[in-house]
């Protein structure tokens, strides 16, 4: 029998200072059966970092043909795409070519870096292509702060972004690679 996603409910105050972003978002996170704590609240900080009354989760490890989140235009059409990892130069030209920004948020720090040096030549070419680096022990922070039902709050100003809940809080600094 296949196991099922467990849903897990995020109350988000996001206040981006860089970007002049103050809102709520009440979030319901699908987390697949092989999805660990640290890639699901890492998808959380993607969101945040991203956050946009359009911006959502999609079905991630269960689809093939969808980012981690999306955000569409009222035609249909990508806007933003957002995926996590180390993705498949294949996967990025491809999504490349079907929105028009394309975001990866890299977390696992020694095959990140090991991962972009072997395709940063293949993605010098997309314009529309953001990778940023979220630091490994500051994701692995942020799986501590994970549980069922989560109140979250996220400040983000000059690059430094701050969350913490009741169960503690920690800062990180993305490092934007390309």
């Amino acid at each position: 029998m296949a196991l099922k996603a467990t849903v897990f409910k995020a109350d988000l105050q996001i206040a981006d200072m860089d970007r002049s972003y103050y809102r709520d978002h009440t979030l319901t996170i699908a987390r697949h059966p092989s999805e660990t704590d640290r890639r699901m609240m890492a998808r959380i900080l993607a969101f945040a970092l991203d956050a946009d009354d359009d911006l959502v989760f999609t079905r991630g490890l269960s689809t093939d043909d969808e980012p981690e989140l999306w955000r569409r235009s009222l035609n249909g059409e990508i806007e933003l795409w957002i995926d996590l990892g180390q993705p498949d130069p294949k996967r990025i030209r491809k999504a490349c070519g079907r929105a028009r920004r394309v975001k990866i948020y890299s977390y696992a720090d020694r095959s990140a870096r090991i991962w972009f040096d072997q395709v940063r030549n293949d993605l010098d070419r997309f314009d529309n292509l953001q990778v940023t680096h979220l630091p490994e022990q500051a994701v692995g922070q942020l799986a501590s702060l994970a549980s069922r039902s989560m109140q979250l709050q996220c400040t983000i100003q000059d690059g430094v972004v701050w969350i913490g809940s009741d169960r503690g809080s920690i800062q990180l600094e993305p490092e934007r690679w390309k």
